[in-house]
């Protein structure tokens, strides 16, 4: 059902005038929607709850959510996903969040046990096996761990152990900071093993292999809450798209063209102090830049990316002139003697001279610039 879990984050980034002083980025009024409608399940996240969900695994960690956002009577607010229920806490939890994963494998206790998940496959259990799953919940003591079974870990916050595979899905996937640490053994049912954990629950079977266990939706189902599909309205529809901030344009949308073929391609003018990015003989981004200045002029000619580098100190001697600029960003050689695009945050007198033959961008740019680029495209340097 699912890969490996990203470990839990529990805490995103025009048509203007010709000169710099003119210029309006439009991106500066671009903002990524606050709330979004998932249409698998026909309900919405919003605001903390969507910034959780995407930061910490989405659908992936997650599930979709299948009930409306609750306020509870101690204040809290609540949503249940299909794997997990997301909780505001306004004060605060013992670590200062306020936003938090529910702990919903707590709920599952054994005074609880028989009416939630032994229903599982749709059955009431014997006896035989509610006193089996009721000592699976037992703590032991870490001498009494069995030293006969392999690849097994004592968990001393919760005084349970947890082994083979769910030990390995567990470690892979973030350890306490996703699921939280082991409330019971492992055990089995109908052939099924089980194992409860703080906010969730892992079961494995042999067709199957290790699965979360949709234990949101097993509680929603139990509290008989709402889940019925609420009315989009005018919620755009998720998709990561929706976060992803326009190409800043900075300078003008009329350029010298593309480099004939390519795929993509950069070109800067030295007499306009400008860049265009083409996809093919489209511009999808342009800003001004500052060339080399006298006696330390940027070649013109066509060159071609062969070196990118995220961050770079930057030291030398060129021309009798000494240089040296820590935390480089976005570094983009196009030729063999070192001369790069990348991003300056030293000045803001783009449009104008200023470099050793580098081609200074704003860091906004050169950072969308570096994600954009690939290696070996070409660049066209007319005069």
């Amino acid at each position: 059902m699912m890969a490996v879990i990203m470990v839990l984050a529990l805490v995103y980034p025009l048509m203007v005038a010709t000169t710099a002083a003119q210029s309006a980025d439009a991106s500066d009024d671009w903002r990524p929607p606050a709330t979004v409608y998932l249409e698998e399940t026909g309900h919405t996240l919003d605001r903390l709850f969507l910034d959780l969900w995407r930061d910490a695994g989405g659908a992936g960690a997650f599930g979709y959510p299948i009930t409306p956002e609750i306020a509870q009577p101690n204040g809290h607010v609540v949503q249940y996903l299909q794997y997990a229920r997301f909780e505001y806490w306004q004060d605060g939890d013992a670590n200062g969040n306020t936003v938090t994963l529910g702990k919903i494998g707590e709920e599952l206790r054994p005074i609880n046990m028989r009416r939630s998940v032994s229903n599982l496959a749709g059955k009431q259990r014997t006896m035989p096996e509610s006193a089996s799953v009721s000592r699976a919940w037992l703590p032991i003591n870490e001498q009494d761990v069995p030293t006969n079974t392999p690849d097994i870990r004592y968990v001393a916050e919760s005084k349970h152990t947890v082994w083979g595979g769910f030990r390995a899905w567990w470690e892979a996937n973030g350890e306490a900071g996703f699921l939280g640490n082991p409330l019971s053994e492992e055990y089995t049912l109908d052939g099924v093993a089980y194992q409860v954990f703080e906010r969730g629950m892992l079961s494995w079977n042999e067709t199957d292999g290790i699965r979360l266990v949709p234990l949101g939706q097993v509680l929603a189902d139990k509290y008989q809450l709402p889940q019925e599909p609420v009315a989009q309205g005018d919620v755009p529809t998720y998709s990561e798209d929706l976060f992803v901030p326009p190409p800043p344009v900075r300078a003008t949308d009329v350029g010298p063209g593309p480099v004939p073929g390519a795929a993509k391609s950069i070109v800067v003018s030295i007499s306009q102090q400008l860049l265009w990015a083409y996809e093919g003989d489209t511009i999808v981004t342009s800003s001004l830049v500052s060339t080399g200045k006298p006696g330390f002029e940027t070649p013109t000619g066509r060159f071609s990316i062969s070196k990118k580098v995220e961050m770079q100190d930057m030291e030398g001697l060129i021309g009798g002139e000494y240089y040296d600029v820590d935390d480089v960003p976005d570094v983009m050689y196009f030729t063999g003697v070192g001369h790069a695009i990348h991003g300056a945050y030293w000045h803001n007198n783009f449009g104008a001279v200023m470099s050793h033959g580098c081609i200074n961008l704003p860091l906004d740019v050169a950072a969308w610039l570096y994600d954009w680029t690939p290696m070996d495209t070409p660049v066209l340097i007319v005069p």
